[in-house]
């Protein structure tokens, strides 16, 4: 099942080290099967709201996104973009192909008709 590595990411300012990032993840999540799915574009906000830019990669599954993570060669450029850059990054699970919400409808239905 695909997992992906979402950032929202706000106040960030041009700064060396930015850049020193942004050339070095790629090499750091090719090891891992990781890619680009979004990065930094434009974004219509339809409902709510979502300040910043939003950053989007894809891995295989979740334990790749888990290693690329926590592997050294990331953990060495994080610092990088995190003293110049706030921002929220989750990392979730994506479902498989053919899959339906029957099962969550049938939990809603279910947890509603109890209450």
């Amino acid at each position: 099942m695909p997992a992906y590595v979402i950032a929202n990411l706000q106040d960030a300012a041009p700064h060396m080290d930015i850049a020193e990032y942004i050339e070095r993840l790629p090499g750091t999540m090719e090891p891992f099967g990781g890619r680009y799915l979004v990065h930094v574009a434009e974004h219509e906000v339809k409902e709510g709201s979502w300040a910043g830019s939003v950053v989007m990669l894809g891995f295989p599954g979740i334990d790749e996104a888990r290693a690329w993570y926590d592997s050294p060669a990331y953990q060495e450029i994080a610092p990088l973009r995190a003293r110049h850059i706030k921002g929220d990054i989750i990392m979730i699970e994506g479902v498989p192909d053919g899959y339906t919400p029957t099962a969550a409808v049938n939990a809603i239905r279910k947890a509603a008709g109890a209450a």
